[in-house]
């Protein structure tokens, strides 16, 4: 059992419940080894669906990876984190209700999963007395896929066909035979007996004009006929105007095996009996073709221990030559042939043939797994047979096991890049644990690659996943063989390593890797340059446990990735405190919506050609009941990472709508959006609603965009973009010269202004280079048609120069700070607004 699952008995009795199993005094661990020991996948469920207990079995055959399985967790969670289902797109919610549906109706469950792997999945749900479900899983590909193959063979037949068991019950049937009887397929099952079917045929029109009890009483006595083992009778009957010879063949073990021919064409014919012999031989063949296509290797021996008939399958299975599969073969000589050709069980001789027969003497049914002395795993099946003989099935699970090996080795590596994955590598650091009792120093360093977003988004996904390969790579040769090296996901990684002889030697390995990750990368004939910040925990200071440990390695990746790129650091206390504060506003956030904690300010635009307000800007702020008034700059992020930004969004766009609707009509309104936001497949709904709900023009509002919208889903973005615009609303790129390829997305999409970042108007008067590139800005806009807005305009300087370069319009504090809504209301009932722009409203500002 993996380290992560605890015990049968006690998962439940953890939690205060009663154990998950009891058995009188049954010792709860040697149940758990019992159920470990379990070739199926075992699951034991409460009554609302929630997991009680399961072995590795029910894991392995699902896919499901360790971190999920635990007590208490919902039937839909586990559906979600099982193998895809096959052509099946329901979600794990879906499929529980159905689950619950069914279960309630039937009081139980037997159904075939289809796994998008090519597996299926047998699932059988059964009633405990106080509430709760056993499930049982087991995987019958082969088996469903061996009884197509033999239906298939079966129906390909050109005669009827029908096999009776002992108790002269259907068991197999072909079309054919429904064809002849004119017999309905639905109407037919297993197990129904002679008269049940009499019954159906005689519904279909067959001896219709007889009574019921003599038609039961022909065929009764026929089955009487040929009820000694080895008897072969042929009996011809007219049914529905054809003349059918059917032959009954009796077998022991197995019943009745009984073929229906028309021979109406044939039967004036002199040929007749040799032709009736030929299609007896060929419908043998057939039988035989449909045993050797069978996938298990089959066998049977009598009570004298003589080979009575076997498959090619397990000719071939146990490399036979052809003298020994022949009907009355001696088991002694196959035993012999078998243990000089290395195809017996491994470490096993005589000994271990005549254990397997002590107990098929027995009359007990034997199933075991043999390794073979050749390197192959084959699982057995003897069924004993009332005369002292037995049938024997031998099925080759050599890849059957290794399939098993690779499934576990994907459920617990990166598929890209074949390092333990996230689950793997904490196994790893629980096993570590012990050392770490025992006085071992040990780190773990938490590793996040810097600029790989950008190649991503710019070079694409396959390149990215070829730089997280090399990445890879480079982490393995920089560590040694005891330590662990993992990719936790994206372009996270973690390395733990063992027996420091101080904590200097992890920053070693740190500085190792940061200059191995900075080394260039030529991946598909692109020269990329990446770099990686690296947190550092070392045990036992840092912690004991796994939990601890990566938590705090963690909490240093921030603080070095908050430094700059390609920092290392250890952790210290008090790190946590930033991430503390990002909660705290976290939670006051998702209130502050509700408590009207959060209002809109708005800052005038002002066109330097008309010396009017055009327009204005309208800016968040938050109103903290304990914090007073918090910075945007520090809860918008925290917005936009937890999705917050999107119901905020709105709330800013519909307020803003709504205050513009009472200032004059020419007034413009500029709102900021978040790239978060456009992810919304709402937005336009969104933006439609809040523009009509307010009863403004479209064109009254501006939607204000960064670049770095345009880096992520680019087509996507330009297209609802072109929507918007379609609307009639005004489109403007914020904070230009900030991002990246900043000219090409001016080619991308016709924005109606671009806005001059603060930055660069900031240092106009001090840096050559800003003034160049804000002369260069502007001359852009007015050679495309794009007006341009100047950001952060505080000084006289900045105003001349801004307007010297031929600047749109200006936007800044020299001006008037942000307002409320009531005050701007009031600039516009003053007679002349233009006045923002004297020296005298200037200097009180």
């Amino acid at each position: 059992m993996a380290a992560a699952e605890p015990a049968i008995g006690t998962r439940n009795s953890q939690e205060g419940a009663a154990p998950a199993v009891q058995a009188g005094g049954f010792p709860p661990h040697l149940l758990s080894e019992i159920l470990e020991n379990i070739v199926a996948g075992i699951c034991v469920w409460d009554q609302d669906l929630r997991l009680v207990t399961w072995n590795s079995s029910y894991r392995n055959i699902n896919a499901i990876p360790d971190k999920v399985l635990r007590i208490g967790i919902r039937l839909a969670e586990v559906l979600d984190n099982c193998a895809p289902l096959r052509d099946d797109a329901r979600t794990g919610e879906e499929l529980e209700a159905l689950t619950r549906t069914m279960l309630k109706e039937k009081g139980r469950l037997d159904l075939d999963r289809a796994l998008a792997d090519g597996r299926i999945i047998s699932v059988n749900f059964h009633a405990f007395s106080d509430g709760r479900w056993l499930a049982i899983y087991r995987d019958v590909t082969e088996r469903r896929q061996a009884v197509r193959r033999l239906d298939a063979s079966i129906n390909s037949m050109p005669h009827g066909f029908s096999i009776w068991d002992e108790e002269r019950r259907l068991a197999l049937w072909n079309n054919r035979y429904l064809d002849i009887y004119g017999m309905p397929g639905e109407k037919l099952r297993k197990g129904m007996t002679l008269a049940e079917l009499i019954e159906v045929a005689i519904g279909a029109g067959f001896d219709r004009d007889k009574p019921t009890t003599e038609v039961y009483e022909l065929y009764r006595r026929i089955f009487d006929e040929t009820a000694a083992p080895g008897t072969v009778r042929s009996y011809e009957r007219t049914i529905h105007g054809r003349v059918i010879n059917s032959t009954y063949t009796r077998t022991a073990g197995v019943g009745w095996v009984v073929t229906h021919e028309d021979i109406t064409d044939h039967k004036a014919q002199l040929e007749l009996a040799a032709e009736r012999e030929a299609a007896l031989q060929h419908q043998n063949i057939r039988f035989d073709a449909a045993v050797n296509n069978m996938p298990l290797s089959l066998s049977m021996f009598d009570s004298d221990y003589r080979l009575v008939i076997c498959n090619q399958h397990y000719a071939r299975i146990y490399d036979l030559p052809p003298e020994l599969v022949r009907p009355g073969t001696p088991l002694a000589d196959i035993i012999k042939y078998r243990l000089s050709h290395g195809t017996h069980p491994t470490e096993e001789t005589v000994d271990y043939f005549k254990r397997r027969l002590e107990i098929v003497k027995a009359n007990k049914v034997d199933v075991s797994t043999a390794e073979l002395q050749n390197g192959r795993t084959v699982m057995i099946r003897h069924q004993p047979m009332p005369d002292g003989g037995w049938v024997s099935t031998q099925e080759d699970i050599t890849e059957q096991r290794l399939s098993e090996a690779r499934i576990n080795h994907l459920a617990r590596h990166d598929p890209l890049t074949d390092l333990p994955n996230r689950s793997h590598f904490r196994e790893q650091m629980e096993l570590a644990e012990a050392h770490i009792r025992r006085g071992e120093a040990m780190a773990v360093l938490c590793i996040d690659l810097d600029h790989f977003k950008g190649v991503n988004d710019t070079l694409g996904h396959s390149v990215g996943d070829a730089v997280l390969e090399v990445v890879a790579e480079r982490l393995k040769a920089s560590v040694r063989e005891v330590d662990v090296v993992g990719r936790l996901g994206g372009d996270e990684f973690a390395v733990l390593q063992g027996s420091l002889a101080s904590p200097e030697d992890a920053a070693v390995l740190a500085r190792r890797i940061v200059e191995a990750i900075a080394e260039p990368f030529n991946v598909q004939g692109h020269h990329i340059l990446i770099g990686a910040s690296i947190g550092i925990a070392v045990a036992p200071a840092d912690g004991r446990d796994t939990d601890t440990l990566m938590k705090n390695a963690d909490l240093a990746l921030y603080r070095a990735k908050g430094e700059g790129r390609g920092a290392c650091r250890y952790f210290e206390p008090g790190m946590d405190a930033a991430i503390q504060e990002r909660r705290t506003i976290e939670v006051g956030l998702r209130l502050a919506l509700a408590r009207n904690e959060l209002r809109l300010v708005y800052q005038p635009l002002l066109s330097l050609d008309s010396n009017r307000i055009t327009g204005l800007e309208a800016l968040l702020r938050w109103d903290h009941p304990e914090r007073g008034t918090v910075a945007p700059d520090q809860f918008v992020p925290v917005a936009e990472e937890t999705g917050l930004i999107v119901p905020i969004g709105e709330w800013v766009l519909r307020e803003a709508c709504k205050t513009a609707a009472s200032w004059p009509e020419e007034i413009t309104v500029a709102v900021n959006f978040s790239p978060i936001q456009f992810k919304n497949r709402n937005l336009i709904h969104h933006v439609t609603n809040a523009i009509a709900d307010a009863g403004i023009a479209p064109s009254r509002l501006e939607i204000e965009v960064t670049e770095s919208l345009l880096l992520s889903d680019g087509d996507v973005t330009i297209k609802v973009l072109h929507q918007l615009r379609k609307l009639g609303v005004r489109i403007s790129m914020d904070d230009f010269g900030t991002g990246y390829s900043s000219l090409s997305h001016l080619r991308s999409f016709p924005f109606d202004k671009i806005k001059i970042d603060r930055s660069f108007v900031h240092d106009l008067a001090s840096k050559g280079d800003s003034l160049a590139l804000v002369k260069a800005v502007i001359g852009l806009g007015r050679s495309l048609g794009i007006a341009t807005t100047a950001e952060g305009v505080e000084t006289e300087i900045q105003l001349d120069m801004v307007r010297q370069q031929g600047c749109s319009e200006v936007q800044g504090f020299l001006f008037s700070p942000p307002l409320p809504a009531a005050a701007v209301t009031r600039l516009f009932a003053a007679s002349s607004p233009a006045s923002l722009l004297s020296p005298a409203r200037r200097s009180a500002s």
